[in-house]
């Protein structure tokens, strides 16, 4: 929902070495420094960092709500970079927060009680207008990674051969169990109501660049979304940027699980282009079905079952996180990211991803604060 400048994204040379460009873009909650609670402050970020232009590439922008902020890093060409990236931008954006009074944290969907501020924009109070409540509740923070392209013909072959592992990634994620002051029983509740948004959620199979801008159309022509940047897909093409943008994913709290979840998707991409290229036909899961797995990963997170993309059927969080790192396993290895991917996975495996430790944190004294606290340090970790 969000005007960005075009940040070239390279083309990617070829199947050596890490040269497929990628890049994130987070939206993160803004809270008072003090109570802990949500602050409406986004334009003051945003006319400090229009003041203070930052050296490293990052742009931020408002959000719907005056209560988020949304930082897009610069595109980069490794994990460690992409990790470098991350960081700077979260501790770009809390020096403006603190300057105004609050602080950034990386948490999908508010833990307090609260009523959003809409940005005062007439974008954003005709999505008011038209969606009501859902437009007035929408505080959610997502995870946005571009993966850079040699054309859309590439884009939308990748688009078809991951629409499957994208539920994988949003539980990887999960990070958002509770909602305005309740714990919701799922894991990615952010995923819920962002899929309320009529033109979100997993797309159909497409074939060529041809059949993705017919289906634009048709939604547009429809009069229901008002431009392409309301066309929420789990994954589509950009409109500015010569990328597929993968949008399936809660921020998460560590930027060190943001990063190794931006280069599993970029690995996803080079993975999916290379059997598009060998003439591998893309797998005719139905969007009935691909609602249904994704609803089962905002569910259950890495803690229970997922639909494995390979039989269809659940099986444990792990052995189709397995699955998955096994189709991408010989590109990360070519790009020398396996073993740090595969460190961080693990990792998220056995301790949890967001939504486990913000439980962890409420549960000690039912206090809110408590999951706020805990959240800033590992944002800023």
């Amino acid at each position: 929902m969000v005007v960005i400048t075009v940040i070239p994204h390279p083309s990617p040379a070829g199947p050596t070495g890490p040269t497929r460009t990628f890049g994130v873009e987070e939206e993160l909650l803004l809270v008072d420094a003090g109570t802990l609670e949500p602050a409406a402050v986004s334009r003051s970020v945003v006319r400090d960092q229009d003041e203070h232009p930052a050296r490293s590439g990052h742009r931020v922008f408002t959000e719907l709500q005056q209560e988020q902020i949304e930082v897009a890093s610069p595109p980069v060409t490794g994990l460690a970079d992409q990790l470098a990236a991350i960081r700077a931008g979260r501790a770009l954006l809390d020096a403006a927060a603190r300057r105004a009074g609050a602080r950034v944290v990386a948490l999908a969907s508010p833990v307090f009680p609260t009523r959003p501020h809409l940005v005062p924009h007439p974008r954003y109070e005709w999505l008011r207008e038209r969606f009501g409540l859902v437009a007035d509740e929408q505080l959610t923070c997502g995870l946005h990674v571009h993966v850079g392209i040699s054309d859309r013909g590439e884009g939308v072959a990748v688009l078809d051969r991951i629409r499957g592992w994208l539920p994988v990634l949003l539980a990887l994620s999960a990070n958002s169990p509770f909602w305005y002051g309740q714990d919701t029983g799922y894991s990615s509740y952010r995923y819920q109501t962002w899929t309320r948004w009529p033109t979100a959620g997993p797309d159909e199979l497409l074939g060529t660049p041809q059949e993705y801008d017919r289906r634009c159309e048709a939604l547009l022509r429809s009069g229901v979304a008002l431009d392409r940047g309301m066309l929420y897909f789990d994954a589509r093409l950009s409109a500015r940027y010569p990328t597929v943008e993968i949008r399936v994913a809660d921020v998460c709290l560590d930027a060190e699980h943001a990063a190794v979840l931006a280069a599993l998707a970029r690995a996803l991409v080079e993975t999916t282009a290379r059997q598009w290229r060998r003439g591998a036909t893309a797998p005719r899961t139905g969007v009935g079905q691909l609602r249904a797995w994704s609803w089962q990963a905002g569910a259950a997170g890495v803690g229970g079952a997922l639909v494995s993309p390979v039989s269809g059927a659940p099986a444990p969080a792990a052995e189709v996180v397995a699955e998955l790192l096994d189709l991408v396993h010989p590109v990360l290895a070519e790009w020398g990211e396996a073993e740090q991917v595969e460190a961080v996975v693990a990792g998220v495996l056995r301790d949890g991803s967001g939504a486990r430790r913000q439980r962890a944190a409420f549960a000690a004294r039912q206090d809110p604060h408590d999951v706020v606290r805990t959240a800033l340090e590992a944002t800023h970790r």
